[in-house]
């Protein structure tokens, strides 16, 4: 018998599993999910907001729920939709659910261009020259004796946002606002979020405005130039573009560098690999880094637009419309199922056909400016710092747990060969 929210809604939710799930280390997810994919196509959790989801963490069905038309970001009803949590982004139903689907073909249109494999090629010299000069600066502080050094701080957090502001055409000296403006839009609870949130997008509404005067060869004057063709993009939707364009462009590769880095270190086989061939390993590396690295955990948020059957036979769940869906990527890229050694960092798998950018017509925009950022960054910082290591055991890091988007407190190494 297919198993239904309705024929379950009396059910006591007091113990439902309460998301994020604890972590063992930062290298690793909670245990709970494999036991949540041996349990059925789809659970039911609890978000940090109190709301009730369904979360999905096998392979299988997360590709093809990804795929199906019949998710989407909006919700007919926004205001009694579930939410994930309080965080300014990600947290709850955005868009006009009437027009989602034109309103997002007409985005991919518009920005497919600027985000092209063609252009990210073009961009790579650039993205080099900026990991060389922040290598620099980790190679003068070891000479003047300070190391340790924090490599999140001073290496993956600064050169994503330098190059989705060369990207962007935001101004450079502005990075600290932003990322400030950032960090506080992904808090997972309490006011300042929304306040953040509301602060970013005047701030890039000032940009669109600037822009609007004087365009420059960058994604904000594309979407300026755009409106006089397309009524529906409004200096206010610009706005809001602008912003999830801002904080996504940096925030999940900052995270995903230090733990790449990470990755490596603990799995030195494959370290040396790309310091002997780092033009031959570097993409099987990155591949690997995608799929294990997992900077937050709280996965990607879909609503039911009509039923949507989940499973097959006694397994067969019914996810009724309107309801929350919460795809969790690092759980189904760690699906044995799916990857044989699915724990294990293996640069030689292939094929590898992880979820991080999702799947079908969400399918990341960004996905070939995140590998280029960790291609260039992984590459140049293990050739020229060979010797590279931890500062402190792998098991004394923490993760940003109040974060929705996650990421390492800090990462301190040290640039001193091994003795």
């Amino acid at each position: 018998m297919t198993t239904t929210a309705s024929s379950i809604a009396h059910d006591d939710t007091a113990d439902l599993p309460q998301l994020p799930f604890p972590r063992e280390d930062v290298l690793r997810i909670s245990p709970l999910y494999e036991r949540l994919r041996a349990a059925g196509p789809v659970t039911r959790v609890r978000t940090p907001a109190g709301d009730v989801a369904w979360l999905v963490s096998r392979y299988e069905e997360a590709k093809a729920l990804f795929a199906d038309r019949r998710l989407g970001r909006s919700h007919p009803r926004p205001a009694e939709a579930a939410r994930v949590s309080d965080a300014g982004v990600m947290a709850g139903p955005t868009g006009d659910h009437e027009h989602e689907d034109a309103d997002h073909a007409s985005m991919r249109r518009l920005l497919t261009p600027a985000f092209s494999a063609k252009r990210m090629r073009l961009l790579h010299d650039r993205v080099a020259e900026l990991a060389e000069a922040l290598v620099d600066d980790l190679v003068a502080a070891h000479e003047r004796g300070e190391d340790p050094v924090d490599l999140h701080a001073g290496f993956s957090v600064p050169l994503p946002i330098f190059v989705i502001c060369e990207l962007l055409g935001v101004p450079v000296e502005d990075r600290a606002y932003f990322k400030d403006l950032s960090e506080r839009l992904a808090t997972l609870t309490g006011d300042d979020p929304a306040v953040a949130r509301d602060e970013l997008q005047r701030y890039t509404a000032t940009l669109a405005e600037t822009k609007r005067a004087e365009p420059g060869e960058d994604v904000i004057s594309d979407l300026v130039a755009a409106q006089a063709q397309d009524p529906r993009l409004t200096d206010e939707r610009v706005a809001e573009l602008t912003a999830g364009l801002l904080f996504a462009g940096h925030e999940t590769t900052v995270n995903r560098l230090s733990l790449g880095v990470l990755l490596l270190l603990v799995n030195p086989e494959a370290r040396d690999r790309l310091v002997a061939d780092p033009a031959g390993e570097v993409d099987g590396i990155v591949e690997e880094v995608l799929r294990l690295a997992e900077p937050g955990g709280m996965g990607l948020l879909r609503y039911a637009h009509e039923d949507v059957v989940v499973g097959e036979g006694d397994e067969q769940v019914t996810i009724p419309a309107g309801d929350a869906v919460v795809i969790v990527t690092s759980a189904a890229n760690r699906d044995r199922g799916a990857f044989d050694d699915a724990d294990t960092f293996d640069p030689d798998r292939a094929p590898n056909p992880h979820l991080s950018f999702g799947h079908g017509p969400h399918f990341c925009i960004g996905a070939s400016l995140a590998r280029t950022e960790l291609r260039v960054g992984l590459s140049t910082l293990f050739t020229r710092l060979p010797g590279l290591h931890t500062a402190v055991d792998p098991s004394e890091l923490s993760l940003h747990t109040e974060r929705l988007t996650g990421g390492l407190d800090a990462l301190p190494v040290t640039c001193a060969p091994r003795p």
